[in-house]
């Protein structure tokens, strides 16, 4: 019977050509929670202000751990410089705002006393702060402006964990849906109509449909809502134009989208999806970060005859038998651990062959200054072969010789 075949390796995921590249423009760091997503954006940012990049990293996290890995009190809608001595770039660092981003925008692109009118409508007050959909909206208003300002030449993008990590993809659309749906347009159908006539030739159909709006929401919510639409209704192609144009620099050559998962199922199952979805969306993939394995500093010796070893160890007795054994039966577990990593990740790849691969070992304890950052740095720009294990980066455990 024919033994089932193993996939092909994965190519390598080269992360040091690409944060060296002067073409690329902008990175987006993608994952489930808890894989250690932020602290790799972080760490690609330090690792590019090292390498001449003038970088700002953009958390869209709300837990602020980026703030504390670069030593920063606190992170706000304003880049603030983080102190990397002998760096021959720079690196600023930011948390995106939402309300205050909704503001920025609204004032550039509208005159002061309309722009007061809208900061004081109720309805806006919420739209800006906790409204489904804002804050990837905004995440897009302000990757655009990052991008195009000329003072970096590099924007890393730390979204929020889980699927929610590509809604902003969806900010365009969205928006689209939002001031072309039929609500919207009710709204402001007597505003866009002009003069008395305009009201005689919507003022039935709007009557009715306000009184039954009014019994579902409440008088005041809706004429708050009338009142920001109305207000806001000259910048509305504004909004969906530039989030259509960051969408689509997002598509374009110069941005790359890296992928982290740690090596567990549900991880990589979401990894998985991320794949897919960004293969869907044709947004460019970098490849996949496999954070927290767990590679043995040797695999000459396997599981099975590690626990033979302590077993005949232990039997034998003598000085130092008992720690001799603690140390095989460790190394046991650890390529025990190390073999089902593999398996893991050797799973992702028969479903994404074409999908580069970047293995990163666990730290010893939490990543939380730049020392631990650029260490974390080493491990994902390394070359390919530098273990000192023989273990290629891309792997957990090397490629086992086909059986003859």
């Amino acid at each position: 019977m024919t033994a089932p075949r193993r996939p092909a390796p994965a190519p390598p995921l080269d992360l040091a050509a690409l944060v060296a590249d002067r073409d690329t423009r902008i990175i987006v760091c993608c994952g489930s929670g808890g894989v250690g997503k932020t602290t790799t954006s972080a760490a690609l940012a330090l690792a590019a202000a090292e390498a001449g990049r003038q970088v700002v990293v953009l958390t869209i996290d709300p837990a602020r751990r980026l703030a504390q890995s670069l030593g920063l009190v606190e992170l706000d809608n304003e880049p603030r410089v983080v102190e990397t001595p002998g760096a021959p770039g720079e690196l600023s660092a930011m948390m995106l705002d939402m309300k205050r981003t909704f503001d920025d925008v609204v004032s550039a692109h509208s005159t002061p006393e309309r722009a007061e009118v809208i900061f004081a409508n109720p309805f806006y007050q919420a739209l800006s702060s906790s409204f489904a959909g804002t804050q990837e909206y905004m995440a897009m208003e302000k990757l655009g402006q990052l991008r195009a300002s000329e003072k970096w030449d590099l924007v890393i993008v730390d979204t929020p964990p889980s699927r929610s990590a590509l809604d902003f993809l969806d900010a365009p659309n969205r928006m689209s849906r939002f001031l072309d749906g039929t609500m919207i347009r009710l709204l402001t159908a007597p505003a866009r109509a002009g003069g008395r006539a305009g009201v005689r030739l919507v003022g039935a159909g709007f009557m009715l449909f306000s009184r039954i709006i009014s019994k579902i929401l409440g008088g005041q919510l809706l004429n708050d809502i009338s009142a920001f639409v109305s207000a806001l209704d000259t910048m509305f192609g504004g909004f969906r134009e530039r989030a259509t144009a960051t969408y689509e620099l997002l598509r374009q050559p110069g941005t790359s989208f890296v992928v982290v998962a740690a090596p567990e199922p549900d991880a990589l199952r979401e990894a998985s999806y991320f794949v897919d979805r960004l293969s869907t969306e044709g947004m460019p993939l970098a490849g996949l970060v496999i954070n927290r394995t767990h590679p043995p500093a040797t695999t000459t010796l396997s599981a099975t005859r590690a626990e033979a070893a302590a077993e005949a160890v232990a039997e034998a007795g003598g000085k130092g038998a008992k720690l001799a054994a603690g140390a095989l039966r460790v190394h046991a577990e650890r390529m025990t651990v190390a073999a089902r990593e593999q398996r893991l990740a050797d799973r992702f790849t028969s479903a994404h062959p074409e999908v580069p691969i970047r293995t990163v070992p666990a730290a010893a304890g939490d990543v939380h200054d730049l020392e631990g950052l650029r260490v974390m740095g080493e491990a994902l720009l390394a070359a390919e072969g530098d273990t000192g294990t023989g273990t290629p980066r891309s792997r957990v455990l090397p490629v086992r010789p086909a059986a003859g």
